[in-house]
């Protein structure tokens, strides 16, 4: 499959050495708004550089194209590559709206064409694990979920692009930009999501204008609840927890990531993902095994480019099988929705209805 990148940013490197080492596919083109950063990239991956992305799908034959650019900017590249007849790949969110994300999701459907969005964790193997303990009903009905996500991010990291630390450029602040993989795993486990009361706050950096810490409790609409804590203030970072409780009284867990937080562009990722939770009969001394296991696995890849390899190659053969990908458009949606509910819950002090 011919596969295509816009915006030249620091994730889509990541994305184009993903891409090269996928069987199959082949990475073709890249789109940017700013010609010179756009045709130096070209240069590094013996690719086309455009200034259009119809133009680009149309004449590079493009398959599939992946949306690098910053969040408010999602919607158009993203609506021009489905009209010109590519299936599309967005990095995560979204979008920074509800209105963008159904403008998107609407073209995706009037072109016959699949929308995805990158959610790499699900790929990760204690991921799998719980989702499979779910789905065999090892915990019983998922009843309470929590999610505690407490990294780190300085005035470096903000002053690295133009777009980061405001609501124009970014869209919002840790519940955009760093929490939607562990608010996409918790509604992966426990559902959609009802009801949330939310509250969010800056707490030390004063050089941006968007949120550096949340928190909400959830009702999901199986009856289960949830508490949501994510925070980039806590320095140097601590860790990423996303834990589910059943209602046979058995727990299950992932820490997805350890106090070195993963950057993409700036910061590789250090510490494994492992099960750190697990009390399901009969497999309480399992746990060991496994976090040996996922370690030593983990120690024998790149794991900045490993999980988008296998996204990206799952979304190629969701389309050559014509059935859904692993994580749909609607999935997106759900996240964008999420935290679009905390925003709101602040302004209004109320209880938001999803």
């Amino acid at each position: 499959m011919n596969i295509a990148l816009v915006g030249p940013g620091k994730v889509a490197h990541l994305h184009a050495k993903a891409t090269l080492q996928i069987p199959n596919a082949k990475l073709v083109a890249i789109y940017g708004r700013t010609p010179e950063k756009t045709e130096a990239f070209a240069q590094e991956y013996n690719i086309r550089a455009y200034t259009d992305v119809a133009e680009m799908v149309t004449q590079e034959q493009v398959d599939i194209t992946i949306i690098c650019t910053p969040h408010p900017a999602h919607r158009e590249p993203t609506v021009a590559a489905l009209e010109a007849g590519s299936h599309v790949l967005v990095e995560k969110p979204l979008a920074a709206t509800l209105e963008d994300c159904d403008a998107m999701l609407e073209a995706a459907q009037r072109a016959g064409r699949v929308l995805s969005v990158v959610s790499q964790r699900r790929f990760y193997t204690p991921c799998q694990r719980i989702r499979q303990a779910i789905d065999e009903g090892k915990i019983g009905k998922p009843v309470l979920g929590t999610v505690h996500t407490l990294s780190w991010r300085d005035e470096a990291y903000y002053r690295s692009d133009p777009w980061r630390g405001s609501w124009q450029g970014e869209g919002g602040g840790v519940l955009v930009n760093q929490a939607p993989h562990q608010l996409d795993l918790l509604l992966w486990f426990m559902g959609e999501a009802e009801e949330v009361y939310g509250i969010w706050r800056n707490l030390n950096h004063p050089y941006i204008e968007v949120d550096d810490t949340a928190v909400a409790v959830v009702k999901f609409k199986n009856g289960g609840i949830g508490n949501i804590v994510v925070s980039n203030s806590q320095k140097p970072g601590i860790y990423g927890r996303v834990h589910v409780h059943g209602e046979n009284g058995a727990s299950v867990g992932v820490k997805t990531d350890g106090g070195a937080m993963f950057i993409a562009g700036m910061l590789p990722i250090l510490d494994p993902p492992v099960n750190d939770l697990w009390t399901v009969p009969g497999e309480e001394n399992l746990l060991d095994g496994w976090i040996e296991d996922d370690s030593a696995a983990f120690r024998n890849i790149d794991a900045s480019t490993h999980y988008f390899v296998q996204q990206i190659a799952e979304f190629c053969d969701a389309i050559r099988e014509n059935r859904p990908p692993l994580v749909t458009g609607q999935d997106g949606r759900r996240v964008v929705e999420l935290f679009t509910a905390i925003y709101e819950s602040t302004r209004t002090n109320a209880v938001v209805r999803m």
